[in-house]
């Protein structure tokens, strides 16, 4: 029986939803009997509040009982960090959820989801399974370009997607160019800022976004528990925006999108600001000390704002990104290839332990004087 027979006799996917590339997360595994530092993911390495794990495990008494359906506790505490209205929150199993939410109410065939060349791999993935077209549009020293993004804006652009910062190079556009972005911007076209590392920014140019969404009706700001309050394994994400973005998001959500005992650990992680400062000056000091570091050897590194450094490896047999990859992951370092997003001489170094820190700086040395796998 032919292929075409055989297809004909079970269900098919939509057109299009076999030509995502399923998204490929960073490694977490070391060789037998060396230790491990996963420094692929962007977690933080200090770990939740205490306070955040104190509510997780008092959650574990009420297991058996549904959560509230809206995250109302874990609104009205993000609205009380940020002064927002908790009504014109949304919050998710992680902004992924929210990403792809967002993509399933304003995208559909024939529709265009925009984003930067080098920019989160999860818009892609969203926009073609709304059964959207996804168009790309270059960047500028590996940082979003708004000339370059309006160029591509068309009548069918519905979603514009900006990381800021951006994911895994680590730049950022300043606010004033967001607004600028956003003025060149189609009333209908909506512009989804992901602001997933806006807490490590120190930049004083930069804004998350709050105060666009909060004067427009086409802005939406997307965050997330994940980094720098350090609940990855809950699944966290939460959104602000217009009433009426919000509305749309909460009528195609699922009831219980966010568990209990992640609304009570996020609701007490955010409350939690000396462990948040502390997450943040940890990542200070050590994104300048890893960039100066890993530069001293002899290797680019993109400037970057979040808790990670994008390292760029030469072409040289030996020296190149996948080498050292090798080499790293020989010693129990566990670095993010990063091919997928078009950088295939790089890796992603996220910001560790001083232990960590240490050992990646003093295996990188040991690499480029010419140290091999073995």
């Amino acid at each position: 029986m032919s292929d075409i027979a055989i297809a004909s006799t079970v269900p098919q996917p939509r057109s299009g939803a076999l030509a995502i590339d399923a998204y490929v997360p960073g490694g977490s595994a070391a060789p037998a009997g060396v230790k491990l530092y996963k420094l692929s993911s962007n977690e933080t390495p200090l770990g939740p509040s205490p306070s955040a794990i104190e509510a997780f495990r008092a959650a574990a008494d009420t297991l058996e009982i549904y959560p509230e359906g809206s995250s109302r506790v874990l609104r009205e505490a993000i609205g009380r960090a940020h002064g927002l209205d908790p009504e014109r929150i949304v919050c998710g199993a992680g902004s992924d959820e929210l990403l792809s939410l967002i993509a399933n109410a304003y995208l559909g065939p024939g529709d265009e989801g925009l984003f930067t060349e080098h920019g989160f791999l999860v818009y892609k993935i969203a926009i073609l399974a709304a059964g959207a077209t996804p168009v790309v549009a270059p960047e500028t020293a590996l940082t979003a370009d708004v000339d370059a993004i309006l160029a591509r804006v068309t009548p069918k652009t519905r979603v514009v997607f900006l990381a800021n910062p951006n994911n895994p190079t680590g730049t950022y556009l300043p606010f004033d160019e967001v607004k600028r972005l956003h003025a060149g911007l189609p009333r209908t076209t909506l512009l989804v800022l992901d602001a997933a590392y806006a807490e490590y920014v120190r930049a004083n140019d930069y804004a998350a976004g709050i105060e666009l969404v909060s004067g427009a009706e086409n802005v939406v700001m997307t965050r997330t528990f994940s980094k720098v309050f350090g609940l990855a394994s809950l699944r966290i994400g939460w959104l602000y925006g217009p009433a009426g973005v919000v509305d749309a998001l909460n009528r195609i959500r699922g009831p219980f999108n966010v568990s209990g005992p992640a609304i009570a650990a996020g609701a007490a992680a955010i409350a939690d600001r000396a462990h948040i400062d502390a997450a943040v000056e940890h990542n200070a000091r050590w994104l300048g000390e890893l960039t100066e570091g890993v530069r001293g050897l002899g290797l680019e590194v993109t400037p970057s704002v979040a808790n990670f450094v994008l390292i760029h490896f030469p072409k040289e047999a030996g020296r190149t990104a996948a080498d050292a990859d090798a080499f790293l992951t020989s010693r129990g370092l566990i670095l993010r290839a990063v091919k997928s997003y078009g950088l295939p001489d790089a890796l992603r170094l996220s910001i560790g332990t001083e232990e960590a820190n240490r050992a990646v700086l003093a295996a990188l040395a040991e690499f480029m004087a010419g140290g091999r796998v073995g």
